[in-house]
């Protein structure tokens, strides 16, 4: 009510056309898909732009093009896994640098460490994290990661 008030008085002072000056803040989501996997049929996004921010989907160490996992373990399917999100990233505007919270699933908590070693190798300002303890992660995975990142 004061708002109209104020315009009220505005429009006549400063010749100003009436305008409506809500603004529609609501972001713009938009669905992605990497390259390649459109035709899968997969039941969840590559990731998902809501404004300024990507929401990505869980990542396992696949070999990229395939359901095979990396080898080596822990660090081998780990490494994937970072590599796996760093091109997501990059094909949607963003990077590691970018990402502020990452959430880890591991299959075995005793895998931590070797996890860790790896992980903390991708980024030069570690996001927020969360992990947890997870049972039949796809593939038979060691290990999933999920991130969020802003873009430009």
């Amino acid at each position: 009510m004061k708002r109209q008030a104020l315009l009220m008085l505005l429009v006549p002072l400063f010749g100003l056309a009436a305008c409506e000056l809500e603004v529609d803040r609501t972001p713009e989501v938009s669905y992605l898909q990497m390259p390649g996997t459109e035709d899968l049929n997969l039941p969840f996004s590559s990731a998902v732009r809501a404004g300024n921010t990507l929401y990505l989907s869980g990542n396992i160490g696949n070999v990229p093009g395939s359901v095979e996992l990396a080898q080596g373990g822990i660090a081998g399917e780990t490494k994937q896994t970072m590599d796996n999100i760093s091109k997501v990233l990059q094909q949607f505007g963003s990077s590691m640098d970018e990402v502020v919270k990452c959430t880890v699933f591991l299959a075995d908590m005793a895998e931590w460490g070797a996890m860790n070693e790896v992980y903390r190798s991708y980024f030069k300002n570690p996001p927020a994290r969360s992990a947890l303890g997870a049972n039949g992660l796809a593939l038979d995975a060691r290990v999933e990661i999920e991130c969020i990142a802003v873009t430009q």
